[in-house]
């Protein structure tokens, strides 16, 4: 599976999930860019990245638009890739396309989530309804006793 995204350096590219079989990736599923919530879990993967990255990298996606998230990159000083997915194609694969509710409006969005593939592009384990604080410990302390 083909989807454009920016790498760790801001520079746009298309991403073939399928190339990253042979190593463990932590995949997150995030609402929008630029909100205090995923801002929030974006800066914790930042601030950890050297944690984690000895076991995995770190792949965020959203369904914002490319430009969104090289902004994002730029003012959080984000270290990762961060893939586009404005047709939800990967987050309904992962079934984290749901319905939501705000004041009483439903809509469709991510349900904010995490995922561990194993290298053959498996899910090892997976945290669905994720809440942003402790959450990138509960990652590394899940890859640190795996190890």
């Amino acid at each position: 599976m083909k989807l454009q995204g920016i790498d760790k350096n801001g520079e746009e590219k298309e991403f073939n999930l399928d190339g990253l079989k042979g190593q463990k990736v932590v995949l997150y599923f995030y609402p929008k860019d630029n909100t205090p919530g995923c801002t929030q879990e974006a800066c914790d993967f930042r601030d950890n990245l050297n944690r984690i990255s000895i076991y995995a990298p770190i792949i965020g996606v959203s369904p914002d638009s490319i430009k969104s998230h090289k902004t994002f990159q730029e003012k959080q000083g984000l270290n990762f890739i961060l893939l586009s997915d404005p047709e939800h194609i990967l987050a309904e694969k992962f079934d984290v396309w749901k319905e939501k509710s705000m004041y009483g409006k439903k809509y469709m969005g991510i349900e904010r989530s995490t995922f561990i593939l194993n290298k053959e592009g498996n899910i090892e384990k997976e945290w669905r309804k994720v809440k942003v604080k402790g959450h990138v410990d509960e990652i590394i302390n899940y890859l640190t006793n795996q190890n």
